[in-house]
């Protein structure tokens, strides 16, 4: 392994823990409106100064935050995982080889449809829940490929309740993937089970 190698490892490495402190300051915060504007300062801080940034320099020296809609309680749910036809995808990337996710349930969004909801089925687990919206890919919309509300193996987790087996779904904290700042990025997309055919005006947004 070559220096520059071992210190992007350990940038990423950093990246990953600087998330997973964040979105555990965000689940201890009690009231949502709060864990969002601090989930809100802590996203731009990453994607501004980290050096594992999806920004490049040039656009971190402009960077004056995301796009982000305010806070709207009506997009926030506590939702149980239901039966799903079982079901598969594999996402090929650059580095990781190909990466495979199981559907394990579905979560019904009241007045908005339904969500698959996807494992890791390779080391680490974890699940996965992406979003794509009828803004997606309009001007001052959302971002094309969709965005992502759950992503427990990278540490973005709102929390769940396994007795219940219920997750925390707040749309007001999608937000978008590494991929629609740099193409460098590979990252899996909204799948179709995972397309809502109404607006989500809230969570980050993609001017």
């Amino acid at each position: 392994m070559t220096d520059s190698s071992a210190r992007t490892a350990l940038e990423v490495a950093d990246w990953r823990r600087s998330v997973f402190a964040l979105y555990d300051a965000v689940r201890r915060t009690p009231d949502p409106a709060e864990a969002h504007a601090l989930w809100r300062t802590g996203r731009d801080d990453l994607m501004g100064t980290h050096p594992a940034s999806a920004l490049t320099g040039d656009e971190r020296e402009r960077f004056n935050g995301l796009p982000v809609a305010p806070y709207d309680a009506d997009w926030r749910f506590e939702l149980p995982i239901l039966e799903a036809e079982p079901g598969s995808f594999e996402f090929p990337t650059g580095t990781d080889g190909v990466v495979p996710f199981e559907r394990i349930g579905r979560v019904e969004i009241p007045d908005a449809g339904s969500l698959d909801v996807w494992r890791l089925t390779t080391y680490g687990g974890g699940l996965f829940v992406p979003v794509r919206d009828a803004l997606a890919g309009r001007p001052g919309g959302t971002y094309g490929g969709g965005r992502y509300l759950l992503d427990t193996i990278k540490g973005a987790d709102l929390g769940s309740d396994t007795e219940r087996r219920t997750i925390v779904l707040d749309l007001n904290f999608a937000y978008n993937p590494s991929c629609a700042y740099d193409p460098a990025w590979a990252c899996p997309l909204a799948q179709p089970g995972n397309v809502l055919s109404v607006p989500v005006p809230v969570g980050e947004l993609y001017a």
